[in-house]
């Protein structure tokens, strides 16, 4: 499957079309270079990681106590450091990340993840190093 966005539920997005467009494009050329016979070299790329998924804060009911701070709001796949703001309690307290390492949020504050109790999803960032492929043609 292929998920470009963010983009809202039953809304279409003209840029997030075209990069869906391309993305498919791409892995299509890739196949048919590939089913043609064609060696493709080593390469490495860099890629993220999921970690885990990360709630809301919530109180003794369970209930959301917090909201996304608007610094990270917006910001998905940028650097998220310790000390840097996570959330804002309704009462203007700042919850601040707590990471022993960069992490790199994403799907951050999206509607459809609400009931999953899911505020971020936390990923780091790691390199992937692919062999060369070459597929035997008959």
């Amino acid at each position: 499957g292929v998920e470009v966005g963010p983009q809202p539920q039953g809304v279409v997005r003209a840029d997030n079309l075209d990069k869906m467009r391309k993305i498919v494009k791409h892995g299509l050329d890739f196949v048919q270079l590939f089913n043609e016979g064609r060696e493709f070299p080593p390469c490495t790329i860099e890629v993220f990681k999921i970690m885990e998924k990360v709630d809301y804060p919530r109180n003794k009911n369970d209930e959301v106590i917090a909201i996304i701070h608007p610094k990270l709001q917006d910001q998905d796949w940028q650097p998220l450091n310790n000390g840097d703001p996570l959330f804002l309690t309704l009462d203007g307290e700042v919850i601040a990340y707590t990471g022993d390492c960069t992490v790199y949020p994403t799907f951050i504050n999206e509607a459809a993840y609400y009931e999953k109790k899911q505020a971020f999803v936390k990923t780091v960032k790691i390199k992937l190093t692919a062999k060369h492929i070459r597929s035997c043609v008959l």
